[in-house]
């Protein structure tokens, strides 16, 4: 089985615990703050639930057990990247702010179903 999908899974865990750690990493970029910079408490539980969701399929990414078992985990990746496309950007503040969360969450999406190629060859 391809190398790629487990390394997109483990920076996918990676990036899910430290949002888990610290909800600004995730709710700075995408200016879910108040007026003056703060996140707020409601931010700081999407952040953590999003951080946790990133966690776990990222660690089911990284540890799947075979070739079908990593397809799923794939699909989940990219629906949950495609899901923050859609939601985060639909309600970010800006036009800057959503393209940059638009962009990046596209772009994992992308990458990562791309990776999907790796493992069908296998």
């Amino acid at each position: 089985m391809s190398w790629v999908p487990r390394v997109i899974g483990a920076a996918t865990a990676i990036y899910g615990g430290a949002v888990l750690a610290k909800p600004t990493l995730l709710t700075e970029p995408c200016k879910l703050t108040d007026a003056v910079g703060r996140t707020p408490k409601s931010a700081k539980a999407l952040a953590r639930s999003i951080g946790a969701r990133d966690l776990a399929s990222g660690l089911a990414l990284a540890v799947a057990p075979s070739a079908r078992a990593t397809q799923v985990a794939l699909a989940v990746r990219v629906l949950s990247d495609v899901g923050d496309a859609v939601v985060l950007g639909g309600h970010a503040p800006d036009a800057d702010t959503r393209k940059k969360v638009v962009g990046v969450a596209a772009g994992w999406a992308l990458l990562t179903a791309l990776s999907a190629l790796t493992v069908l060859h296998d």
